[in-house]
């Protein structure tokens, strides 16, 4: 008893943390970044593609890119002629994702800091729009989705990825009524409930 009373004491102390952290949503540190460049088996790059259709010459947008695990291919799947534009709170991150963009011979990828919830970009600029495990660290998340409705084109499209691991997690029913109370329409999703892509367009 007394050899399993550590890992008790530990499993709560992790409960605690992560039901914490769900009650704060903030974005992952840079010097945590470990957390978010490890394999994502659930909602994988293939996954993303196939939830985004992405075209090349498009111009895409990114909130939350992290250190570039899916902009990096997002960007090859752009061309040369399309854009991709990532957006973040953290300068760090941003610096991060340029500098593997500039090693993989990338010219598209625009960074700019900011906020999700207040999206300096004009209206109806972006063809799509993408952002993974990313909405539930926003304090004000349909706030957040009322930009990315505001900056897509009539025909654009909004993926918004999900995984059940992820303390700040939106699952699907939370998130569709989010999204269409920011003027979203469900469209489609990849994937089941442990990890997904949801697929949105403008009402």
């Amino acid at each position: 008893m007394r050899a399993r009373s550590p890992i008790l004491a530990a499993g709560a102390a992790g409960l605690a943390v992560a039901l914490w952290w769900r009650h704060n949503p903030s974005a992952c540190p840079y010097n945590q970044r470990f957390w978010i460049e490890a394999p994502h088996p659930l909602i994988t790059r293939a996954r993303l593609r196939e939830a985004l259709e992405p075209h090349a010459g498009e111009r895409v947008l990114e909130v939350g890119p992290g250190t570039g695990y899916y902009s990096l291919e997002a960007a090859e799947w752009l061309g040369a002629a399309g854009q991709l534009e990532v957006l973040d709170l953290q300068r760090e991150m941003l610096d991060h994702t340029l500098r593997r963009a500039g090693e993989r011979g990338l010219g598209n990828v625009t960074a700019t800091q900011g906020d999700a919830t207040s999206l300096p970009y004009e209206d109806a600029s972006f063809d799509a729009a993408y952002l993974v495990t990313v909405l539930g660290e926003i304090p004000d998340q349909e706030a957040a989705l009322a930009e990315l409705r505001r900056v897509l084109r009539p025909d654009g499209r909004l993926v918004v990825g999900e995984v059940a691991l992820d303390p700040h997690v939106v699952f699907p029913g939370a998130l569709r009524e989010r999204a269409a109370a920011a003027g979203l329409r469900f469209e489609r999703q990849v994937g089941g409930s442990l990890g997904y892509f949801a697929r949105f367009a403008p009402a």
